[in-house]
């Protein structure tokens, strides 16, 4: 999860990421009774409409830039910086939300990840999420890794996006009873005439690597330019993302 935010920019022209949180939300039963975790909480903006529902609402996130903004925007709110994979709670919660992060674990570290929410939730706690699924973003990686290509390189796929099958095992194998897991596509409106260029800049950072500032601008000019007839819309820039959604419940 080595990723160095542009929190700014992130908060201001990629709102969208927590706004589609808010259907996350709906998975949680008796919100008004418990005290949810935020795990990932970015800016903490799904933290606070949290806090509106629940008795009480955390963040958690392992990034300092982010968690400024979060401390500033909402300072009556509790924000603990630290890492999704290896983290402890000063006492067991109710329910564990998460929106859009975990694909930003690597696969061998998702065993963790599940352990440390599973230690954290008291029994019969509630485990909702949602994030990147089998096929997310498949038309982009596919542009950037033949844009690579070109170049005699190789595009390292960064993020994790797994099966409904897949994931529920996991889930199954850290103890979990899991109660629903659906996989969607939802494309996703990005925001700009730059839309797609400056997603690629945001998110995609990893398969870059070392590579002079010159041939990161070609490679994503040229993702961009072949993109522009799957993903360019009456003037709109898309993202085509595919969520896995999912809840489970400690046994």
């Amino acid at each position: 999860m080595n990723i160095q935010w542009d929190a700014e920019k992130y908060t201001d022209d990629f709102s969208f990421v927590h706004r589609y949180g808010d259907g996350v939300t709906g998975l949680l039963e008796n919100q008004e009774n418990m005290t949810v975790l935020d795990l990932g909480c970015g800016n903490g903006a799904l933290t606070e409409k949290l806090s509106q529902t629940c008795a009480r609402a955390i963040g958690l996130d392992a990034s300092a830039e982010l968690l400024k903004i979060a401390r500033r925007k909402y300072p009556d709110l509790k924000f603990i910086q630290a890492d999704a994979t290896n983290f402890e709670l000063p006492g067991p919660v109710d329910a564990i939300f998460s929106n859009a992060v975990f694909h930003w674990v690597d696969a061998a570290k998702q065993p963790d990840m599940l352990r440390c929410v599973y230690r954290a939730l008291k029994p019969g706690g509630q485990f909702v999420f949602e994030f990147g699924g089998c096929g997310n973003n498949r038309l982009i990686h596919m542009a950037l890794e033949e844009a690579f290509a070109k170049r005699g390189l190789p595009y390292r796929m960064p993020f994790y996006f797994p099966t409904i099958g897949a994931y529920s095992a996991l889930l199954e194998q850290a103890g979990f009873k899991v109660v629903s897991m659906t996989l969607f596509d939802r494309m996703t409106e990005l925001k700009g005439p730059d839309g797609l260029a400056d997603w690629i800049r945001l998110f995609v950072k990893r398969p870059f690597g070392e590579l002079s500032e010159d041939t990161r601008r070609e490679i994503v000019e040229e993702a961009v330019n072949a993109l522009k007839k799957d993903l360019y819309r009456s003037g709109v820039w898309f993202a085509d993302y595919v969520r896995l959604r999912g809840k489970a419940l400690k046994a």
